[in-house]
């Protein structure tokens, strides 16, 4: 076999790791340097390539690749399965160090995210990704951030060491059913990844407590753990989705799951899908998924908003209207009077408007227009509340609401 050069390798590992949705740089600070000194190399908190964006909107600019697209499972939904026929390649621990660093010498990233097919064992992959980790850190006094993938078969002291160097840890569950995982991919346990995910929990938490006990213990994982799961590649419909993502957030307290629409790729599994579902589909899982960890939907709330025969979110309303439209007895909400949790159910209410709202009504009873200076759609807004000059008739019906004036980008920025 040919041997391939850097750049080379750069492409076609670049390339695989564009199927991992689960990259992102949100909820971490500068480190201190490892020996104590002051400098190093790295930082979280300036603007470069878009690669990912932290709560607060900053752009993350982040190497994402994979040590390898080599894999010794065979895993139907994934390109890089041992029986796919792709161009293969590896990078060297050293190749991936000398890439992080010349890149970020270059103002071209600020961090690293570090997959990998699994080669000999999950024992010796893990090794090489902490290998990599290590050295950007010990010898290289690198501050940047690093998120690094785990494996859940590997040495959990193989995990635990991964958590010393990293900001961030995720371990794909890949698919909400375990009927799922065992059709398309037998050689991985949904138990077992579960329970890697429990202990990474367990270390992430004691090694907070350690922090906040001790001012020089040392940071294990800080930005948390994620996870992420393929929309449409099996049978699971949203309501499946939405449950599993609530079970994870609250058994393993994730920092965030990541929903990847299924893409058919080359050489599929005859077991695949023949096409990939709406990208619509994987955007309302998004919001779902915002509603419960921002606005206090649970599970059970959010598989109401879905369609009772296909078990699947609308696609040309958003979930929170959805929700809304199910539950009419709970509108229309006094603006003046309701409760936080009551503003934050009303389509069209994000929560920096909320707060707006309740700051501004300290003051002074609210009028519609008082609202519409608040808020960036009013239009949305009417038919679910009550203001001091304003109560709707009747609650608009769907076929109302998808009438009513909206900018173009409405259907993709629900939460204002």
């Amino acid at each position: 076999m040919t041997a391939l050069c850097t750049r080379q390798k750069l492409e076609i590992l670049a390339d695989a790791a564009k199927y991992d949705a689960s990259c992102a740089s949100s909820g971490t600070a500068k480190r201190d340097s490892a020996s104590g000194r002051k400098g190093g190399i790295g930082s979280t908190e300036g603007m470069g390539i878009c690669h990912a964006y932290a709560p607060d909107g900053r752009c993350i600019s982040l190497l994402k690749i994979l040590l390898t697209n080599s894999c010794i499972f065979d895993c139907h939904y994934c390109i890089n399965r041992r029986s796919s026929d792709v161009r293969r390649a590896r990078f060297t621990v050293r190749e991936v160090v000398d890439l992080t660093l010349n890149f970020y010498r270059r103002n071209y990233i600020e961090g690293l995210f570090l997959s990998s097919g699994i080669i000999r064992s999950s024992d010796y992959t893990m090794e090489q990704l902490v290998a990599v980790a290590r050295s950007l850190r010990e010898e290289h006094d690198f501050r940047g951030y690093i998120h690094l993938k785990t494996i859940p078969d590997a040495d959990p002291e193989l995990a635990h060491q991964a958590g010393l160097y990293a900001d961030r840890l995720s371990i794909n569950i890949e698919l909400p059913t375990e009927q799922g995982l065992r059709k398309l991919a037998p050689e991985k346990d949904k138990r077992r990844i579960e329970a890697a995910m429990a202990g990474m929990r367990d270390a992430i938490e004691d090694g907070a407590d350690a922090s906040r006990r001790y001012a020089h213990a040392p940071r294990f994982a800080p930005a948390g753990q994620s996870t992420q799961m393929i929309v449409g590649a099996d049978q699971a419909d949203d309501r499946a989705i939405i449950r599993q993502a609530s079970s994870l957030y609250g058994r393993h307290k994730l920092r965030r799951v990541y929903y990847s629409a299924f893409s058919p790729i080359a050489s599929p599994s005859s077991v695949l899908p023949l096409k990939r579902p709406p990208l619509m589909r994987e955007h309302r899982l998004y919001q779902s998924d915002w509603m419960m960890r921002f606005y206090g939907y649970s599970a059970q709330e959010l598989e109401s908003a879905t369609d009772p025969e296909t078990g699947c979110l609308p696609l040309d309303i958003d979930p929170k209207l959805a929700w809304a439209l199910r539950h009419r007895d709970v509108f229309p909400v006094d603006i003046n009077r309701a409760p936080r949790e009551a503003l934050l159910r009303v389509p069209g209410l994000g929560v920096k408007a909320v707060e707006r709202i309740i700051s501004s009504r300290r003051h002074r009873r609210l009028r519609l227009d008082d609202i519409a200076r608040l808020t960036r759609s009013i239009a949305k807004l009417r038919p679910f509340l009550i203001a001091s000059d304003w109560r709707p008739v009747q609650l608009a019906d769907r076929l109302d609401l998808q009438r009513r004036p909206a900018s173009p980008d409405a259907q993709y920025e629900l939460f204002r």
